[in-house]
């Protein structure tokens, strides 16, 4: 076990516990949904970030801090903001593309991303080809999650990366005071990410798009439901 400054990112979906309350086709197509679009996420990242573990509906990053830590984590903020574009792309893709009237599938486009960064030492230790992270940073992290935001969609950034980091690119952000449970109260910098470009404007998608993408959601269901497909399996993705 050894001791490294890192950054610490938590991609959390916002709504999910509202699917998980869904019943038979429609959970299966929510769980199918939640994990492309965790795979979105995962497929923008780029080393250093890597990840650490799947949370259900989240995914938890890091970085090592490494001899820049200035550079690693205005690197890791330039990848936060591209999650959100690529996010409410695949939203607006699937939404547009789904023919299935189930509750999940009519749902899509209330799915939102809110993103936690942070950046502290921390305690690493292997476990088989994974890095397990532990210390008082990484619970900060995961506490701050239960904010209170009334926004869905955010970005939530602790003093500790904005100190590194910079100021970000766009409005200024929000000033809070969160309290987290059982640690200091933490001030973080808030920013609200804005809707991707054209996202306003459905596009039109042909039937045999639709009836691909429905058949691929049903395809994947049954592969979860049988055990040949679990979120699991994004562990090992490139």
């Amino acid at each position: 076990m050894v001791l490294k400054q890192a950054l610490l990112v938590l991609a959390d979906i916002s709504g999910y516990t509202r699917f998980t309350r869904l019943r038979a086709l429609s959970l299966l197509h929510a769980e199918t949904i939640i994990t492309e679009l965790l795979e979105t996420v995962i497929a923008t990242a780029r080393y250093p970030l890597q990840i650490a573990k799947l949370e259900g509906d989240a995914v938890f990053l890091f970085a090592e801090a490494g001899d820049d830590p200035a550079a690693a984590a205005q690197d890791v903020a330039a990848q936060v903001t591209r999650f959100f574009d690529a996010f409410q792309a695949c939203t607006r893709r699937l939404a547009e593309t789904s023919i299935c009237p189930c509750q999940a599938c009519g749902s899509i486009s209330d799915l939102k991303l809110k993103v936690i960064v942070h950046a502290g030492q921390v305690a690493y230790k292997r476990i088989k080809q994974f890095d397990e992270l532990a210390g008082e940073p990484v619970i900060r992290l995961h506490r701050l999650a239960k904010n209170s935001i009334r926004e869905p969609e955010y970005i939530l950034v602790t003093d500790a990366f904005y100190a590194l980091s910079g100021p970000w690119a766009g409005p200024a952000p929000e000033t809070r005071l969160e309290a987290v449970e059982g640690l200091e109260p933490s001030t973080v910098f808030v920013f609200y990410p804005s809707p991707a470009e054209g996202g306003a404007e459905p596009v039109r998608r042909g039937v045999w798009e639709r009836v691909r993408q429905f058949a691929r959601v049903n395809s994947l269901s049954v592969l979860r439901l049988v055990g040949l497909r679990s979120r699991a399996g994004l562990l090992r993705a490139p």
